[in-house]
């Protein structure tokens, strides 16, 4: 329930919980989106729709409505809210690389090279303009290398250019074809100068990045699910490094491949993840897709570990974040970034259920109406990864798995029996006749 910073606290979360759907039967929504998620939201058994400035138990907002209110708002124990204060620290491309490099020097310095040598994911990058010198003696150190330049609060591909020469980013600097409105832009927005993956892993000759999802429920202790589905997102055009300045190449983005003049809306250009596990593994093995996939994880426990002592945790706050990640032609996972608004639109009837799956078992796991024990190791399409340490399956052999594993609880692109699994985990709410 929203209030005013004179409301009193009414007693422990899970009291409180069960207390407001005790009384009242329904959860008071409110969303800044009008795409999957509100239609989640309207379908939920007991979820009221709130209006205007009425007060809310859940809300869906956007970083600008955080940005202005949290502050200056008190929520009570059993509010929720679905963004961290500071989530930029990991979302935004040049912080993400600051810390993740920071972390990287605290365990060299705390647990030796070889450790550190783990969180080696990320391609060398550089936030211009403040580390122009130290890019240009890197880029000194390689030349005929690929570079790729990207602003660093900008999402679904804009501002993106790819460059092989220092006069590249002068003259784009200077004037390039930009508008007016770009230059201004410009003038207060950094950027990122990213080591380009020359060697990308190919499918049909088309490149392609893995969108996944990764859903915080707090940093303090650290509690992360992984959700089981995700997809492949396919370039239109078959790669090639002469061709440096076509997007249609280079950048995976749907937002960016819908506008090319070939795109087929019925095709499509995903694949879901079952189907990509499913290829790799006929091409490669069980065995290395599996090692695959726990380098996977080890990504996405090490980039939450590297910003948990800078991320501003509250209770009343959780994140679904969408990693983008991108497999070299060894098999070996590269983080391109973390969307803290990943695109809930659908560009397909399947993109549009597994979305809504993603978003109903998102909001079966943070529990408004007070149903989980706390104790589960899967909610639906989700499965605890980390909670406070690494979780294991029971079946799972940790000698065999070795020191390196962070965990073992993962299914990302395995069979996502989510309703199977939900008929036995919740009852149902009253008015809901089955999950």
């Amino acid at each position: 329930m929203f209030k005013s910073k004179t409301s009193g606290n009414k007693g422990p979360y899970s009291y409180q919980k069960r207390r407001e759907w005790e009384t009242r039967n329904c959860v008071r929504y409110k969303c800044a989106l009008t795409n999957t998620i509100l239609d989640v939201l309207r379908q939920r058994p007991g979820w009221v729709d709130v209006k205007d400035d009425g007060e809310w138990d859940f809300y869906w907002c956007d970083v600008g409505w955080l940005r202005e209110n949290f502050d200056h708002i008190y929520m009570e124990e059993h509010v929720r809210i679905c963004h961290f204060r500071n989530h930029y620290e990991l979302t935004r491309k040049n912080l993400m690389v600051k810390n993740l490099k920071r972390y990287r020097k605290t365990l060299e310095r705390e647990a030796g090279r070889l450790e550190a040598a783990k969180c080696d994911f990320f391609p060398r990058t550089f936030e211009l303009p403040s580390e122009y010198h130290l890019f240009v003696e890197e880029f000194k150190r390689n030349p005929g290398s690929t570079w790729i330049m990207k602003p660093v609060a900008r999402s679904q591909g804009k501002g993106i250019f790819l460059f092989r020469k220092l006069k590249d980013i002068m003259d784009w600097k200077k004037d390039g074809n930009r508008s007016e409105e770009q230059k201004d832009e410009a003038q207060v927005e950094n950027y990122v100068a990213q080591r380009y993956i020359e060697n990308p892993y190919l499918i049909s000759g088309r490149k392609f990045d893995l969108r996944v999802y990764v859903l915080v429920t707090s940093y303090v202790p650290l509690k992360a699910w992984l959700y089981r589905d995700g997809f492949a997102r396919f370039s239109n055009t078959r790669f090639s490094l002469n061709s440096i300045d076509d997007q249609y190449v280079h950048l995976t983005n749907v937002a960016v491949q819908k506008t090319a003049p070939d795109y087929d809306p019925e095709k499509g250009c995903k694949w879901q993840m079952q189907q990509l596990r499913r290829y790799l593994t006929a091409r490669h093995g069980s065995e290395t897709v599996e090692a695959l996939f726990r380098d996977i994880d080890t990504i996405f426990v090490r980039s939450l570990q590297s910003v948990q002592k800078v991320i501003i945790n509250d209770k009343h706050c959780f994140e679904l974040y969408g990693y983008d990640i991108l497999l070299d032609h060894n098999l070996k996972p590269w983080l391109i970034e973390v969307n803290a608004s990943p695109s809930l639109t659908a560009s397909s009837q399947e993109d549009y259920d597994m979305k809504c799956h993603l978003l109903k078992d998102t909001l079966h796991v943070v529990d408004m109406e007070g149903r989980l024990s706390g104790k589960e190791k899967r909610v639906g399409g989700f499965d605890l990864m980390w909670n406070d340490g690494p979780v294991y399956r029971e079946d799972v052999n940790l000698e065999a798995l070795g020191s390196s594993c962070f965990s073992a609880n993962t299914h990302l692109g395995c069979v996502n029996d989510r309703k199977q699994q939900l008929r036995k985990l919740l009852k149902p709410l009253p008015g809901q006749k089955s999950i």
